[in-house]
C-alpha cells in the first residue's frame, strides 16, 4: 500500500482551512476577555490585552505569508494532522505544516482586533466597575 492510499480524502481546500481558522480566533476572543479579568490591576489588564493584540498582529503576518508559501511549496500535496504517519522524508513535512501554519496566522488575524477592541473597552471603563478593574 503507498502513502498516497492512506492520506484522508477529500483533499483540504485553502477556504476551509481559512474558514476554521477564522472560527477558532472568534471562539478565542471571549476566552481572551475571561482571562484578562483574572488580571487585578487596571494598568496590567490593559497591558496585558495591549502585549497579546501585539503577538496575534505579528503572528498573523509571519503564520498567513509563511503558511501560503509552504501551501505553495507543497504543490497541491495538502495533508492534513492525521496524515502525519503518512510523511515519509522531510520534505513531506511541508504538506502537514502548510495547513497548520495558515489556520494559526488567520486565528491570530482575528484575535487581534478582539484584543484591541477588549483594550479599548477596558481602557473606556469607569472607574470602579468591575471590567476596570482593581
Amino acid at each position: 500500500m503507498r502513502a498516497q492510499d492512506e492520506i484522508t480524502r477529500p483533499p483540504l481546500r485553502l477556504r476551509d482551512v481559512v474558514a476554521r481558522g477564522a472560527l477558532s480566533g472568534l471562539a478565542a476572543v471571549p476566552l481572551l476577555g475571561a482571562l484578562s479579568l483574572c488580571v487585578g490591576d487596571h494598568h496590567d489588564r490593559e497591558t496585558f490585552l495591549a502585549v497579546v493584540g501585539g503577538f496575534a498582529a505579528s503572528l498573523a503576518g509571519v503564520g498567513i505569508l509563511f503558511g501560503l508559501f509552504l501551501w505553495w511549496a507543497s504543490q497541491g500535496d495538502i495533508r492534513r494532522c492525521r496524515d502525519w504517519r503518512t510523511v515519509k522524508s522531510q520534505s513531506d513535512a511541508v504538506t502537514v505544516a502548510a495547513p497548520v501554519t495558515l489556520r494559526l496566522g488567520v486565528s491570530a488575524l482575528v484575535l487581534f482586533p478582539g484584543a484591541v477592541g477588549l483594550y479599548h473597552l477596558v481602557g473606556e471603563a469607569p472607574y470602579g466597575s468591575w471590567l476596570y478593574g482593581g
